[in-house]
């Protein structure tokens, strides 16, 4: 039984920062492409943007950036603390 408990929460090894890393890349694409679309939007219809409508482009982009900047620090804690 005590095997069986140190399997499942026991230290996993360099390889599951993978998992993080992976994250990462995703976030990074969607924020890229979200700014490229907010931009695209501004420029487009700048004449009937509200400042609902660019505050909450603000905020979604943001809340991307945090998604991406979280991700990247627990993938750079895990690489640094498995080395």
């Amino acid at each position: 039984m005590s095997n069986f408990i140190t399997s499942v929460s026991g230290p996993l090894d360099k390889s599951a920062c993978v998992y993080f890393f992976a994250w990462t890349m995703f976030f990074f694409i969607i924020l890229v492409i979200a700014f490229v679309a907010e931009m695209f939007v501004l420029f487009r219809d700048f004449k009937h943007l509200t400042r609902m409508n660019m505050i909450t482009g603000i905020i979604m982009l943001f809340n991307i950036f945090l998604a991406y900047f979280v991700n990247r620090l627990l993938y750079t804690m895990c690489s640094k603390s498995l080395a």
